[in-house]
């Protein structure tokens, strides 16, 4: 019983890492129907943007945030306006587009950083709770926070505030709402800088937890967008319910199974879900085919 308390708190925790990377993901695929597989080199910028405030500016990572999150939406408006959108009507172009961003980030870092790998050791590091024999460290405790106050903040946004209404008309319907006089393209735009600045959050909030790498944002990608495709298409709940499935379904079958097998294990539980509901958890029926209609 102890043992499975163990497993069951590595699961909670692993799957707060894993929805806090989802949010911006879902979002982004959800309203503009793109697969952005640079998502994962997104949080390796942040990771790379806080340690750099914290070698060069003697910035804390958590305090780092308020810099690096904005500067990655910025970089997020431009990847959409200069690369996404021009390919608007070739989503399978920008799926192309998306994978080749994702190999220009990770080189460029590769050859300014030449292959080292860094960590950050900050104050909340060194701290852990004991509840029992489970012992969680702060910086874990964080993430698990920041993702439940994320996905709270921007259920909220979207439901709740004028803008964000505007987010999910054009994500249901953009030929409606651009009847409706919603500007489509500064959505998008702002929907893809929102995505890209979550990604920022989430490298931030993960730089005390991981050593970093260029190629680190792989780490986190498949099991991100297995988290939007069960949680279902555009839901911020279900991207932060399905980070928690994901999260522990690797635990659980990690040490009950073969740890080598996580994946395969991951990935089995993903066909049969999706096999019940096509839709995903919390997703609507249809919701995964509207931008392709859309486009033609």
């Amino acid at each position: 019983m102890e043992q499975f308390s163990n497993i069951l708190t590595l699961g909670l925790l692993l799957g707060g890492i894993y929805a806090l990377v989802s949010v911006g993901l879902n979002l982004i695929f959800g309203v503009i129907r793109i697969i952005n597989f640079a998502q994962g080199e997104f949080v390796m910028l942040g990771m790379y943007g806080a340690y750099a405030c914290y070698s060069f500016l003697g910035i804390d990572p958590y305090v780092a945030l308020f810099l690096v999150v904005p500067v990655l939406g910025l970089l997020g408006m431009a990847v959409y306006w200069f690369i996404m959108r021009p390919l608007q009507n070739e989503s399978m172009m920008q799926v192309f587009a998306s994978f080749g961003l994702l190999l220009v980030l990770q080189n460029a870092v590769l050859g300014i950083t030449g292959g080292l790998t860094y960590s950050v050791n900050t104050p909340l590091s060194n701290i852990t709770y004991g509840l029992g024999s489970i012992q969680i460290s702060l910086s874990r405790l964080v993430v698990l926070i920041a993702a439940a106050v994320v996905a709270l903040v921007l259920g909220v946004f979207l439901t709740r505030t004028t803008f964000g209404q505007a987010i999910r008309a054009v994500a249901q319907d953009r030929k409606g709402a651009q009847l409706m006089g919603i500007n489509v393209e500064r959505t998008f735009m702002w929907s893809f800088a929102i995505g890209t600045g979550l990604a920022g959050l989430a490298g931030v909030l993960l730089t005390p937890i991981f050593t970093m790498s260029p190629q680190i944002g792989g780490n986190f990608i498949m099991a991100a967008f297995a988290v939007v495709v069960l949680g279902g298409l555009g839901s911020v709940l279900g991207a932060f319910i399905g980070g928690f499935l994901v999260g522990l379904t690797e635990a659980i079958g990690g040490y009950y199974v073969d740890p080598v097998l996580k994946n395969a294990i991951l990935f089995s539980v993903f066909i049969v879900v999706l096999l019940v509901k096509p839709s995903g958890l919390l997703g609507h029926a249809g919701a995964e085919e509207v931008g392709l209609r859309e486009q033609h």
